[in-house]
């Protein structure tokens, strides 16, 4: 496997992968996909309430009063999460670890094997359910399901979340690769930080979490063995 610094190669990559993603989301978003993705939201909230994880309404619940707080998670949501993986990977790449390329092949396959359920099985955030509140509207005055927005991602792609799998490859980065003792000792609290933020937000699912988290290691585990 190659270990050579081509910023062109990684560019292309970085394209290829967010270009394989906008072609899901053309295919699915439409009037049919989002009554599909109604009804999948609908089956996930029954099967949590089934099994007693569907806690999601009384969480948000907690944190709404605090409308400060909850503009800065909304924040964290939108930007802070991919942004810190992306970063990582800028800072591993800027210093040559060794480390870059099996990372950012984790990243590239949690996004890549999200792919078919996005495509099989559209699923819509907790934020356009009636039990939930959407915190990014209600708080923020964002919109993500309209305008140029909602062009650049996939508004019912809620199943598996690509916020946690991205949390779980970026923690196990960091954890690895950091100089830093602190954030080494602090890297594995951060997916469950994002699940906090997901869930307070309603922008995903206990479920999503649970998927998000398990596609995450599975990619790790696969750029491994690709290694």
């Amino acid at each position: 496997m190659s270990r050579q610094f081509s910023a062109r190669r990684e560019v292309a990559i970085g394209l290829g992968v967010y270009g394989a993603y906008l072609a899901v989301r053309h295919l699915v978003v439409n009037e049919a996909g989002r009554r599909r993705a109604a009804r999948n939201a609908e089956r996930i909230v029954a099967l949590e309430r089934r099994v007693a994880i569907h806690v999601e309404p009384e969480l948000q619940a907690l944190l709404l009063p605090r409308r400060r707080l909850v503009a800065v998670l909304n924040v964290a949501y939108a930007t802070l999460n991919v942004g810190l993986t992306v970063g990582w990977l800028m800072r591993l790449y800027g210093r040559r670890d060794p480390e870059f390329h099996r990372l950012r092949r984790a990243a590239a396959l949690a996004t890549l094997g999200a792919q078919p359920v996005f495509l099989f099985f559209p699923t819509a955030p907790p934020r356009t359910l009636d039990h939930f509140v959407d915190t990014i509207a209600d708080v923020s005055g964002v919109d993500l399901d309209t305008g140029l927005i909602a062009r650049l991602y996939d508004p019912i792609a809620a199943m598996p979340s690509i916020h946690i799998a991205y949390a779980v490859v970026t923690a196990a980065g960091i954890t690895e690769t950091s100089r830093s003792p602190l954030a080494r000792a602090l890297a594995p609290c951060y997916p469950s930080a994002v699940a906090f933020v997901i869930f307070t937000t309603a922008n995903h699912y206990v479920l999503d979490a649970v998927a998000g988290a398990a596609l995450g290691l599975g990619a790790l585990r696969l750029a491994r063995a690709l290694d």
